[in-house]
This record gives C-alpha cells, sequence and structure tokens, in this order.
C-alpha cells in the first residue's frame, strides 16, 4: 500500500492547510441572532408522529379524564350545581 497519490488522482491536502483552512472557516463564523424557529418547526413537524395520532391519543386521554372526574365525583358526592338557596319567609 502506497502513500502517494497516482498521476492525475486526487490530492488530499496538507495537515497545515487542513487546519488553516479549518481556523478560517471558525474565525469567519458568526452567531445568528436568535434560533430558526421556522426550521425548528419544520423538522419536529417531519420527524413526528401523524396529526391523527396525536388528536386520537389527546381526545382518548380527554375521555378518560371525563369519566374519572365524573366517577371520583360520584363516589365523594361532589355536586357541579351550587346548592339551593334557603329561603327564610316571615
Amino acid at each position: 500500500m502506497e502513500d502517494k497519490t497516482t498521476q492525475g488522482g486526487f490530492s488530499s491536502p496538507s495537515e497545515s492547510d487542513l487546519t488553516r483552512m479549518i481556523r478560517a472557516e471558525v474565525d469567519s463564523w458568526t452567531p445568528r441572532k436568535g434560533p430558526d424557529w421556522t426550521d425548528v418547526l419544520i423538522r419536529i413537524a417531519g420527524s413526528g408522529p401523524s396529526p391523527w395520532v396525536v388528536y386520537t391519543a389527546a381526545s382518548v386521554c380527554l375521555v378518560v379524564i371525563l369519566i374519572a372526574a365524573y366517577v371520583v365525583g360520584s363516589a365523594l358526592q361532589v355536586a357541579l350545581a351550587p346548592p339551593p338557596a334557603q329561603v327564610h319567609l316571615p
């Protein structure tokens, strides 16, 4: 196995050239003002589950919460309506 490149082949840059290119790239980089929210949201939307799966799961959770609240409220005899007003006639 040879370390020399063949005639007409691609030559890789030397270590000093590579170091100089990386340093120039790092020195020229400036951070953005803030996060790119549109790009973040697009990536999240593309990688996440289907909206129908999310809506279905949220609906099932809501139904379970409502049924649990009804059962607990019934067991504790919690009424949703205010108690009847007591009227005293003279």
